[in-house]
């Protein structure tokens, strides 16, 4: 066989058979592992610290949560302390907006210190929530479990804020410790702590 110029020993005919069959054979292995790219990043993982229990804190880890999971990722939402409200099925009903130390609030924190104007911020807020047609939390925590989100309960905060397991909504992982949210972070492609 020629090596000078591959493209004349193809066209004078100079590949042997066995040659040539290796070389189809070498082909069709490069195609399946290019159809194979892409498949191995399907699975990926997300884990999210959810600390914060808030009104306008609530939405960001349950929207990307499901958004995740809508794509098939693997995703767990850790919440503890304050994000553990979001779980809590009476207390997830009554979350404020704080606009007191809120940069993008349209008041400074003098006025927004005022009695009543946490509960004014939360009104306008889910106005412009209902108005929009923005999902609720309860809406956005249902479409997560159903999507397979593993929405986790801290074991130590609902010790340390006296609930029980069955406060939490249905389909919720309670009893989880910090060990777990660790290892699930180690393992995972996103982390994000909210």
């Amino acid at each position: 066989m020629s090596t000078d110029n591959p493209s004349t020993a193809i066209d004078d005919g100079e590949f042997d058979a066995a040659e040539l069959r290796a070389l189809r054979e070498r082909v069709d292995e490069l195609e399946e592992s290019i159809a194979d790219v892409g498949t191995e990043d399907d699975d990926q993982k997300m884990t999210i610290i959810s600390t914060k229990g808030s009104f306008d804190m609530a939405y960001p880890p349950l929207i990307l949560a499901s958004t995740a999971a809508a794509f098939d990722w693997e995703v767990v939402v850790f919440h503890t302390f304050w994000g553990l409200d979001i779980l809590h099925e009476e207390k997830s009903k009554n979350l404020k907006l704080s606009a007191v130390g809120n940069p993008n609030m349209p008041v400074p924190n003098a006025l927004a210190a005022v009695p009543g104007m946490d509960a004014m911020a939360t009104r306008m807020m889910q106005k412009r929530i209902d108005e929009n047609g923005t999902a609720t939390i309860e809406e956005l925590i249902d479409l997560s479990l159903d999507l397979g989100v593993d929405l986790q309960a801290c074991q130590m905060t609902i010790e340390l804020m006296d609930y029980e397991d069955d406060a939490f909504y249905e389909g919720v992982t309670t009893g989880v410790g910090a060990a777990t949210a660790l290892q699930h972070m180690a393992e995972s492609d996103v982390q994000l702590l909210i």
